[in-house]
């Protein structure tokens, strides 16, 4: 479980492909010293599990399934991509961020991706299989971040970013165009297969 607060960014060394699964590597600075073996790390929001690490040369790798691949945007990355790093959340810590599990419910598409004084303006598409699963004011998880939507709209979702937000995940290297996972909020998706188990839609 995770909370949206991205501890930092890491950088893409290298994702190779190994038959039916592959390798991600990724240096991931300070956040090395404290990773143990089968820790899970949520990587862009998608939960994967440290299956080696070096503090040395700060590096920690993952092995992806093909599926993994497939329903994320992590398929996407290349050498020196920016990636959102984020730990499994702490039982004793302040939870600032909302109930994230690391589960990528689809990709999405930025609409828009544009400042505004000192904020920045994110747009993203709605997939319709989803509509109703965001609120205005409501919680959304994008690539990893804890967002608060702030418009909905039958076909997309905007987000105001702040300049820390900007300067802490790998925001600032997107542009339109650009996929980002997607996790919608946990309480919506109870509560969406309890009314669909009830009226047999």
């Amino acid at each position: 479980m995770f909370t949206g607060l991205i501890e930092c960014t890491g950088t893409v060394l290298s994702l190779e492909a190994r038959g039916e699964s592959a390798r991600l590597t990724l240096n991931v600075g300070s956040l090395a010293a404290g990773l143990t073996e089968g820790e899970s790390v949520a990587v862009n929001g998608c939960c994967l599990t440290v299956t080696d690490w070096d503090i040395t040369a700060r590096t920690a790798s993952f092995d992806l399934l093909m599926q993994t691949l497939k329903v994320t945007s992590l398929g996407d990355l290349a050498i020196g991509s920016l990636v959102n790093l984020e730990r499994a959340m702490s039982m004793n810590a302040r939870f600032g961020g909302h109930f994230v599990q690391g589960h990528v419910d689809a990709t999405v598409t930025i609409l828009d991706w544009s400042p505004h004084g000192q904020d920045y303006r994110l747009e993203v598409e709605l997939p319709a299989e989803h509509a109703g699963l965001v609120i205005p004011k409501g919680s959304i998880c994008l690539d990893g971040i804890s967002l608060t939507a702030a418009e909905v709209t039958p076909t997309s979702v905007v987000c105001w970013i702040i300049p820390h937000t900007f300067q802490m995940t790998n925001l600032r290297s997107k542009t339109a165009g650009m996929r980002l996972n997607v996790e919608f909020d946990l309480l919506g998706k109870y509560v969406r297969n309890l009314m669909q188990a009830q009226t047999g839609t």
